[in-house]
């Protein structure tokens, strides 16, 4: 098995269903991916040495879902230089139904680059990939 190019981060377990579409995607392309859990408010040390080191394992776009805040995407960008896929969910605790998740995703400040995708849209997210990637 070739070795992954595409790092998906998700802040919890219950968010890999709605991460599958992408996960979908990228088999089908037979493009390698790393699944991981990583929250950015419960493991920010985590998920600051997994950006960190993403480069150096090989991979070359991430894909990042969350909800509510949605602060993992940015979490993600801010260490490492590599492209930086949100992916906004929607959440029963929110209160504007993803939309709070997708402005937080596009609202990035300058210098910290987090391209965002719709709502719920993980399969954009693989899709946009695997542009970057020209595959």
């Amino acid at each position: 098995m070739p070795d992954p190019v595409v790092g998906i981060l998700v802040g919890s377990d219950s968010d890999r269903e709605r991460m599958q579409p992408a996960l979908d995607v990228l088999d089908e392309a037979g493009v390698a991916y790393e699944f991981e859990v990583r929250s950015a408010h419960r493991t920010p040390d985590a998920v600051a040495e997994y950006a960190r080191t993403a480069r150096a394992r090989g991979l070359k776009v991430l894909i990042c879902g969350a909800g509510l805040s949605a602060a993992l995407p940015g979490a993600v960008a801010a260490h490492t230089d590599l492209p930086v896929i949100g992916v906004p969910f929607r959440s029963s605790m929110s209160v504007l139904d993803g939309l709070d998740a997708l402005l937080a995703i596009a609202q990035m400040p300058p210098g910290v680059p987090v391209a965002a995708v719709g709502v719920d849209n993980a399969k954009n997210a693989a899709a946009l990939a695997l542009r970057i990637l020209n595959r």
